[in-house]
């Protein structure tokens, strides 16, 4: 009886599982330490349509700083798009109406005298056609003949054979140039296509393989929370260019980019969430956003938050991180020149480092589209 009681309780907790699906096992997340990329907050169960808008983003502006195409600024036309609209009960379209038949009758009047004209000019020409003849003949006569019956026959042979060698070697030069050109004009075609389909091809497989996809989304195992890895290459622009350039976008247009993602920060150093980690993995990034030897100290402040962990004490990091800076920089809280961003999600710590956070609203493109200015 006992064995049967627990399979019944088996089957009844597998029907309260989310979308009928086994839980993942602890560790089986894909974000890991070692990589960078995008830490995005949206609404909880959006992460899918956030994870597509942000590919849609990020693509488009890292386009914009490699290419400088500004995919959210288009050209306007020089001539308005819109057309005038008028009614037929208004008085301004009946006076443009008159203004217009009025302009017709005047075009129609124009054609049929030129018509006339034209008439009068050709019954004028066959009635004197005889006249012009007889000028004509007249003309011919003034002019002085000349005979070529005592002309060498040599002379005219070869006069005769000069015109034929010319007329019979116009026209082939123009074949040759045509069939030589044909096979070349062919050639070039067959090679760019080839060229072009070749480029789609790659192209495509480039998309379908995930190896080489330039953004890969990584599951981070918490509600309202996606991460954006980014592959980078030798020259490419790191993410907090990118943010960068998002963010500033959407301050100085104030137009909505996304429905459903909330915050955007850049990722540069990823490490598993201890103190020790921490402090070992920041160093590189400290040493590039805060020299020791500067003529410009920055002022510079911690941002924490932790989700699904409770292991780690929030201050021992946020003193970790703040004692990793050289001395010629200070801590303000109030009013900082550059933030730390430290991320805990689960067992991965996720530190990045960012400017203007707070006049910026928080990196939270809503606010930053929809505040006044």
């Amino acid at each position: 009886m006992a064995p049967d009681a627990a399979a019944a309780a088996g089957k009844k907790r597998k029907r309260y599982l989310p979308h009928n699906k086994p839980v993942k096992k602890k560790g089986s997340y894909p974000l890991r330490p070692g990589v960078q990329g995008f830490f995005i907050t949206c609404d909880g169960g959006r992460e899918h349509q956030a994870s597509r808008e942000a590919f849609n983003i990020l693509e488009s502006f890292y386009e914009e700083l490699v290419h400088g195409e500004n995919p959210g600024a288009k050209g306007l036309p020089n001539k308005p798009m819109n057309t005038k609209i008028t009614f037929a009960d208004s008085d301004s379209s009946s006076s443009d109406d008159e203004a217009e038949q009025q302009e017709e009758e005047e075009k129609g009047d124009k054609t049929l005298k030129t018509e006339g004209k034209d008439n009068d000019d050709g019954d004028a020409n066959c009635g004197n056609g005889a006249e012009g003849k007889s000028d004509a003949l007249k003309i011919d006569d003034l002019e002085p003949k000349i005979d070529d019956s005592n002309a060498d026959p040599v002379d005219k042979a070869d006069d005769d054979k000069g015109e034929v060698e010319n007329k019979a070697d116009e026209p082939p030069a123009m074949k040759q140039c045509s069939k030589t050109d044909a096979p070349t004009c062919n050639s070039k075609e067959k090679v760019e296509q080839k060229s072009i389909d070749r480029l789609i091809e790659e192209e495509l497989e480039e998309l379908g393989d995930k190896n080489k996809r330039r953004f890969l989304k990584l599951d981070s195992g918490c509600n309202g929370v996606v991460f954006v890895q980014m592959r980078r290459k030798d020259g490419d622009k790191s993410p907090k260019d990118i943010v960068h350039q998002i963010v500033t976008s959407a301050a100085s247009t104030r137009k909505h980019m996304s429905r459903f993602i909330l915050r955007i920060l850049p990722i540069e150093v990823s490490c598993y969430a201890s103190k020790e980690e921490i402090s070992r993995a920041i160093k590189p990034l400290v040493e590039q956003h805060f020299p020791v030897e500067t003529q410009n100290p920055q002022k510079f402040a911690v941002l924490y938050e932790a989700r699904a962990n409770t292991g780690v004490d929030r201050m021992e990091i946020i003193d970790a991180v703040a004692k990793s800076v050289p001395a010629p920089h200070k801590v303000d809280l109030s009013n900082p020149d550059k933030t730390i961003i430290v991320e805990i999600a689960r067992t991965v710590c996720l530190i990045g480092v960012i400017e203007k956070y707070k006049e910026f609203s928080k990196y939270n493109l809503r606010q930053l589209a929809s505040r006044k200015a």
